[in-house]
This record gives C-alpha cells, structure tokens and sequence, in this order.
C-alpha cells in the first residue's frame, strides 16, 4: 500500500486549512492510499527545531512516517504572504532525514494545498511550499492548490462549495498517489 504522510492544520480545529487538506487525503484515500495525518493541533504540540525542549523524541513519530512516505501531502494558512511558522517548523524536523538513504523528500511527489483570504496570499504560500520543497528535494505536483476561503467556503460538514476548488483539491491528491506509484 501507498503511504502518504499530510500534515498541515493552524491551532484551531476545522481551521480551513484542514478542510481543505482532508478533501485531498480523502481523494488518495479512496484510491488505495494509507494516510498519516498531522494537524494543526499535532504541529501546535511540537517544540521550535532546534530549540528549547526539542529532542529526538518530539515529533518522532511524524519524522518516522516522512521517512517511510511514498508521498507527501502539506497544507498552510497564507500568514502575512508565506507559510505559517506552525507548518514551517513542522517541515524543520524533515532535517532529521538529512543523513537517510533518502534524504528529506527525495524521490517523493509532495502536493501543495494554500489556503487564505485573499489572492495574493494564497498565491505567494503556494510558491513558498513549492520553494521548501525543491529545498527538501521533493517534486511538487503540477497542480497546487490555491484556495481564497471566507466563512463561506466550507458548508456544515466541511465540504468545499466551490466546484472547482474542490476539483483541485482532490486533483492535487490524486496526483501525489499517482506521481508515488511511479516513484516507487
């Protein structure tokens, strides 16, 4: 089976971030893939890289699951036109992948989902993922999802209205499961 690791969330819970992020896990999930998600909450848990209270055992888990990944799946909140610091150092402790056989996201299709107010922010974190990422040597999907949301984005049960957001979303998912089988 396909293992894709998602991570990608803020601290609020249902943030649209997630929502977002579970459309495409859901879309490689329902394919055959495995998914591994890390949220906003798991992420908030995480000592600074580097920093006080880090040690081998914070995030762990998460940097066993990167290691063991076919593919990967990130999503951001647009803050201030760039990623959040909440996915930034999330993605930090890729550097314990450093010295693998496969270092940080090398060989792995990696889908990008942004999500934000407006155009602009949605844009310019799409192209910091896509530059963390190359950075990590980790190939983006063609398609990265870029998507404006307002309260009304998402109905009651987190489904995206906009058709074709929800295409994409689901596209960006398909792609990472895709792009992982011919990888392997």
């Amino acid at each position: 089976m396909t293992l894709i690791v998602a991570l990608g969330g803020t601290p609020r819970p249902n943030s649209s971030t997630e929502k977002a992020l579970a459309i495409s896990c859901r879309s490689a999930e329902e394919l055959g893939a495995e998914i591994r998600r890390y949220d906003g909450s798991y992420m908030a848990n995480l000592p600074f890289y580097g920093g006080p209270g880090h040690s081998k055992e914070a995030g762990a888990d998460m940097v066993e699951d990167l290691r063991r990944a076919d593919g990967i799946l990130i999503a951001s909140p647009g803050y201030h036109g760039s990623i959040s610091g909440l996915v930034k150092n999330a993605l930090d402790y890729a550097e314990d992948l450093a010295n693998d056989e496969r270092p940080y996201f090398h060989g792995r299709p990696v889908g990008l989902i942004a999500t934000a107010f407006g155009h602009q922010a949605t844009m310019s974190t799409l192209l910091t993922l896509r530059t963390i990422t190359h950075a990590l040597r980790g190939w983006p999907t063609p398609i990265g999802a870029a998507i404006r949301t307002t309260p009304e984005t998402f109905d009651e049960q987190g489904e995206i209205r906009d058709v074709g957001a929800r295409m994409q979303l689901e596209l960006v998912g398909q792609q990472v499961l895709g792009a992982a089988g011919i990888f392997k």
